[in-house]
C-alpha cells in the first residue's frame, strides 16, 4: 500500500504526478467524484426520442442504461441486476418494452422496477422465491436526473444541488448560447487515450497551450492569442468556458465568413471546411466549455459537439464525441458542419494533438510521482477577459478535485 496522500501546499498551482497513478486514488475518485455530489453527463435528450428508446454508458466505471418509458420520463439507472450483478442491458442503445436479465432472466420495467423472476413459484409446487420477497426493493439502482437544452445528466447523490445552481448562472448562459434549438444527433467519434482521465479533463481547461501545440489553429485563425475572447470560471471554480472571437465584421459579411491562412504558403485543397456561418448571434470561433467531471460542450466554427470522458483504469480513458446539428438545419448547414467536423475527433486537424499529449505525461510521470507539475500562468482561480494565456480554469479544476476528494 502506497504512503497516505496530501496535496502540497494550501494552494492548487502544483500537482504530484501521483494523481495520474495511484490506482488507490482512482479507486477513491470513483466514489467521492464520480459516485458523489457531482452531475455527470449520461447522454441526449435527442438520442432517445421514443418511449421505450435506450442506450448505455458509463459514469466513472459504473454502468448505466439511459431510458424513456412509456410516459415520456428520462430515467438513469445502474446496469447491474439486483439479482446476481450481471449487466442487464448489454447493447449501445435500442428500443425494448423491458429489460430482461439475460443470466436468470429477472425482468424490468424501463424505469428500473423489478416486474418479473423467472420461475418465481418454483416448479411443482416446489423452490421458487419465498413468501416474504419484496419485488419492490429489488429493482435496478435509480440515479438522480436532470435535462437541460437537451443534455441528460444523472447523479448518484442527494446532496448534489440542481443543474442551474451546480454550474451557475454565468455558465448555464454560455449552453443556452451554443444549444439554442433542438438538437439532432449526426455522429460519434470514440476513441481510447493512453493517459488518466485527468490529463485530458486538464487539456480542456488549458487554454494557455491552444494557439502553441495546434498549429492548425494560428495558420488558419481559428484562435490566435491576439484574438479576443477569454476565460469564464464557476464561482467555484469547478466548470469553466474559454473562447475566442473576431472583430466586427462588415454587416455584408456578416452571415459568412471564410478563414484565411494567415501564412500563404499553406493551403487547404477543400476550403469550404473553413467557412463559418455565423448562427448563434455573434463573432465567436471557438467555445470550450466544461462541466465537471467529465463534460466538454464544443462550438468550433459550425462544428458543434459534446464529448463524454469515460474513465478505463488509471492510465487509459475514452472519449465519445458526439457530433450535433439542429433539428431544422438546411441541408446546406449540414453539410458545412460536416466538413468542419474534420477539424476535430480523434483525426482532426486540431485536436488529433490532445490524443498524444496525455499519454506522453502519463509515461513521464511514472519516473517520479512525487514530482510537481507547476501551473504558473495567470493569477489564482480567476477569470480572465480578453486573453486565454493563463491556467486559472486548471487550477479550478483541482481545486474540485480537492474539494470532493476531500485533501
Amino acid at each position: 500500500m502506497s504512503a497516505p496522500f496530501a496535496w502540497p501546499g494550501e494552494d492548487v498551482s502544483r500537482a504530484p504526478y501521483r494523481v495520474y497513478t495511484d490506482a488507490e486514488l482512482y479507486a477513491r475518485e470513483q466514489q467521492l467524484i464520480f459516485r458523489g455530489p457531482t452531475w455527470n453527463f449520461v447522454g441526449l435528450e435527442a438520442e432517445i426520442p421514443n418511449p421505450g428508446d435506450f442506450k448505455t454508458t458509463f459514469i466513472g466505471d459504473a454502468p448505466v442504461i439511459v431510458t424513456r418509458d412509456a410516459h415520456g420520463v428520462t430515467n438513469a439507472m445502474v446496469n447491474r441486476c439486483a439479482h446476481k450483478g450481471s449487466l442487464v442491458c448489454y447493447r449501445q442503445r435500442g428500443n425494448a418494452p423491458e429489460l430482461t436479465c439475460v443470466y436468470h432472466n429477472w425482468t424490468y420495467d424501463l424505469a428500473g422496477a423489478l416486474t418479473g423472476v423467472a420461475f418465481r413459484r418454483g416448479v411443482g409446487g416446489k423452490g421458487g422465491l419465498r413468501a416474504d420477497f419484496d419485488m419492490k426493493a429489488h429493482g435496478l439502482q435509480r440515479l438522480r436526473v436532470e435535462t437541460y437544452r437537451g443534455l441528460i445528466f444523472a447523479t448518484f447523490a442527494d446532496v448534489t444541488p440542481d443543474f442551474a445552481d451546480y454550474i451557475g448562472a454565468e455558465l448555464i448562459a454560455s449552453i443556452d448560447r451554443v444549444l439554442i434549438k433542438p438538437l439532432k444527433v449526426l455522429g460519434y467519434h470514440s476513441q481510447i487515450l493512453p493517459n488518466n482521465w485527468k490529463l485530458y479533463a486538464e487539456n480542456n481547461k488549458d487554454s494557455y497551450h491552444a494557439s502553441l501545440l495546434h498549429m492548425f489553429h494560428n495558420t488558419f485563425g481559428v484562435v490566435r492569442p491576439t484574438m479576443g475572447g477569454g476565460v469564464k470560471l464557476s464561482e467555484n471554480g469547478w466548470h469553466h468556458l474559454s473562447y475566442t472571437q473576431r472583430e466586427a465584421l462588415a454587416d455584408d459579411h456578416i452571415a459568412t465568413e471564410k478563414v484565411r491562412s494567415m501564412q500563404e504558403t499553406y493551403k487547404l485543397r477543400d476550403a469550404g471546411m473553413m467557412q463559418h456561418q455565423l448562427e448563434l448571434g455573434d463573432l465567436v470561433t471557438n467555445s470550450i466549455q466544461t462541466v465537471f467531471p467529465s463534460l466538454v460542450v464544443q462550438q468550433i466554427l459550425n462544428a458543434l459537439a459534446v464529448r463524454q470522458l469515460i474513465p478505463k483504469g488509471v492510465d487509459r480513458s475514452e472519449l465519445i464525441w458526439t457530433v450535433l446539428g439542429f433539428e431544422d438545419d438546411p441541408p446546406d448547414l449540414q453539410e458545412l458542419r460536416l466538413k468542419v467536423n474534420n477539424l476535430v475527433g480523434p483525426a482532426g486537424l486540431i485536436s488529433m494533438e490532445d490524443g498524444c499529449v496525455g499519454g506522453w505525461v502519463q509515461r513521464a510521470a511514472k519516473a517520479d510521482p512525487d514530482a510537481q507539475s507547476i501551473m504558473p500562468m495567470g493569477v489564482g482561480v480567476e477569470p480572465s477577459a480578453g486573453s486565454r494565456v493563463t491556467e486559472a480554469a486548471v487550477r479550478g479544476f483541482w481545486q474540485g478535485w480537492r474539494a470532493c476528494m476531500g485533501v
